[in-house]
């Protein structure tokens, strides 16, 4: 016996939150509510990101109502990714509310317009399961307290469980070089160690992740190339030596030490930091950025960008230009600045400190998000600060931006996401960490040990 398509009523966070989402319930029946429809027609002025998805979902509906030239009453058959997948039909439900609500629940509301409409559904088609679908935790709520089905939306959902989320390391088991070693070859290139190792672990290694051992004889790697059951490893740089500083910076623990080998590598274009306060994220790339611009001139020029979402109340419209207007949100940059400048200047007096203070803010060019499109960046160090804001999309939009000869760095702490409908598995910086792993250009190392203060560690443990 076949099993009776499912209904989902759709919530207008959902449209906004994916344009595309109507298009993610495969076999089942998707109803839009004309309240859900008033929303989104209130949301499509503006250059915001709201509006630009509101208008993809405008449009994204005329289409499949001019294919059906005109009847929808019958609803709307969807459109397949593929010739073997089945799709349901998209309904726009025009009635009024028939159905009672419990005594306290107007339905004056949209939210509580979409309740009652999930209910007579319900009632109209008792051999189905009907679901109301929203981003909305509150009406989740409300709508459990009233005894109808609603769930979230998580079809973009990038990981079960934020703490599966790729780490870029592995620590090896004591026993490791028993099982790895047996036709093991090594070799030295331009002063750089390689070994191929043949094991039963060599498989399910990503390109440019990182191996370390935690007994006396520290040995940390990073992998190179996975070919078949072998891979190619080669011996870290020793950025916590005090002679290979980075623009008078040294790695403090060993995840830095693996933070800057991927930033200063000009193999890979594409690298995401993830960590707590304080684990050294942006000072560490920032390092990078100097000595690669302007030591040996591999990068033309810094730009740094973060997503400007307020924690507190906003302050209003900032005055200037957009460097002017960014200033504010760049509170990191200045303080990381301070550090790096202090480093190697400490000898030049305090006209010498201003002059190089002076030289490496006219290296870094501050740019909002807001004016990123269409742009292309050719031998640029971009940093993207506080990426855990960014949705997927936004994040698509960024990257795509670099040209020949240009680095992308993202940091952020994905337990800090300021952005409504954004969580831990749905943020931008998660779908890159887990999209990009395999990739033998990008690479992803998380910071753990803070190295800010003994204050700020122990605030961060406690609190």
């Amino acid at each position: 016996m076949a099993t009776k398509r499912k209904i989902f009523v759709l919530d207008t966070n959902v449209l906004i939150h994916d344009p595309t989402s109507i298009l993610r319930f495969q076999d089942n029946d998707v109803y839009i509510p004309i309240v859900v429809l008033e929303e989104l027609d209130r949301a499509k002025v503006g250059m915001s990101e709201v509006a630009r998805n509101v208008r993809q979902v405008s449009r994204l509906l005329d289409e499949l109502v001019e294919k059906a030239n005109g009847d929808i009453t019958r609803g709307l058959k969807l459109p397949s990714a593929s010739a073997d997948i089945e799709t349901g039909h998209l309904y726009f439900y025009t009635e009024a509310v028939h159905g009672r609500l419990p005594n306290g629940i107007a339905v004056d509301s949209p939210d509580n317009t979409l309740l009652g409409i999930t209910l007579d559904l319900g009632k109209s088609h008792p051999d189905r399961m009907v679901t109301l679908v929203t981003k909305d935790i509150n009406l989740r709520i409300k709508a459990h307290a009233i005894g109808v089905r609603a769930e979230d939306y998580t079809n973009d959902q990038v990981l079960d469980d934020a703490n599966l989320l790729y780490t870029g390391r592995e620590e090896l088991a004591p026993d490791f070089w028993e099982t790895h070693s047996k036709n093991m070859e090594s070799w030295k290139e331009e002063g750089r160690t390689f070994y191929r190792l043949t094991g039963p672990k060599a498989p399910s290694w990503f390109p440019n992740q990182f191996l370390y051992t935690t007994d006396e004889r520290a040995f940390e790697a990073i992998v190179r190339r996975v070919e078949g059951d072998s891979a190619v490893i080669e011996v870290v740089k020793d950025y916590v030596h005090e002679k290979h500083r980075v623009w008078g910076i040294n790695a403090r623990n060993r995840e830095q030490n693996f933070a800057l080998n991927l930033l200063m590598d000009p193999e890979i274009d594409f690298v995401t930091l993830l960590g707590q306060a304080g684990t050294g994220k942006t000072l560490l790339t920032l390092a990078a950025a100097l000595a690669q611009t302007l030591e040996t001139r591999r990068y033309a020029e810094i730009i740094m960008t973060r997503m400007t979402v307020p924690v507190g109340e906003d302050i209003g419209f900032l005055p200037g230009t957009e460097e002017e207007k960014m200033g504010p949100w760049m509170g990191a940059l200045e303080d990381n600045l301070d550090v790096l400048h202090e480093t190697g200047t400490q000898e030049h007096g305090a006209w010498g400190r201003a002059a190089t203070h002076d030289l490496l803010k006219s290296r870094i060019r501050i740019k909002s998000l807001n004016f990123m499109r269409g742009r292309t960046f050719l031998k640029k160090f971009l940093i993207i600060d506080e990426a855990q804001n960014l949705s997927p999309h936004q994040m698509k939009t960024l990257i795509t931006r670099a040209g020949p000869g240009s680095k992308i760095v993202c940091l952020g702490n994905i337990a800090q996401i300021d952005t409504p409908y954004l969580t831990e598995t749905t943020s931008g910086l998660t779908y890159v960490v887990d999209r990009f792993r395999a990739w033998e250009h990008s690479a992803h190392i998380t910071l753990q040990r803070g190295e800010r203060s003994r204050l700020a560690d122990h605030a961060t443990q406690i609190l």
